[in-house]
């Protein structure tokens, strides 16, 4: 079986990706995701050269993503890739969500609208703090109070998810993401192909 697995830090990314990951393989794949999903950044990078090594499809590829929060995602991201190789898995994937995954959302206001059910969101996007949103400090804070609290993690990630702009999305980092899911289906692909 052919497969792409994402080592996750929460179960909101989880709601993210289960939406997206079918709109983003080719037609006719045989690809199928699997979802880690860790306790926190301090549990995923304290697991994951186990889950790695652990792992057994030699047909599987790997992407890893965590939110950078308030560190440097330079270092977030060069400190996961370097537990990549010792656990024999070298081609896994690191991503990072700058800020945190709400960032993605705050990117295409016109999707949280459509999701959450808000009007008159998309009509902001053109506002100098959502036209680079991985710049905000705190990405869910800002949903939330955008959203009246409308916007909950886990369901709120489902809901935005199906409406998001994948073409073109405004958030750097989740252009990445999307990028790295598409790049490691097709290599699974080719696999298996």
């Amino acid at each position: 079986m052919s497969e792409i697995v994402f080592f996750l830090e929460e179960e909101s990314a989880k709601a993210l990706l289960e939406r997206l990951f079918p709109l983003l393989i080719p037609k006719g794949s045989q690809v199928s995701p699997r979802f880690i999903v860790f306790e926190g950044k301090q549990d995923l990078e304290k697991q994951l050269p186990k889950k790695l090594r652990g792992y057994l499809n030699p047909r599987a590829r790997f992407i890893v993503m965590r939110d950078q929060d308030q560190g440097d995602c330079r270092i977030i991201k060069k400190s996961l890739t370097a537990l990549c190789p010792v656990s024999h898995r070298p081609k896994t994937i690191v991503r990072i969500a700058c800020r945190e995954l709400e960032s993605f959302y705050l990117g295409d206001l016109r999707a949280v609208e459509s999701g959450l059910g808000v009007s008159g969101l998309a009509g902001k996007q053109n506002k100098a703090k959502f036209r680079e949103p991985d710049r905000l400090s705190s990405p869910s804070r800002e949903l939330e109070k955008l959203t009246g609290n409308r916007y909950q993690k886990i369901a709120g990630s489902r809901a935005i998810a199906p409406h998001l702009d994948l073409r073109a999305p405004r958030s750097r980092s989740f252009h990445h993401l999307l990028q790295a899911i598409r790049s490691a289906s097709l290599a699974v692909h080719s696999i298996t192909g």
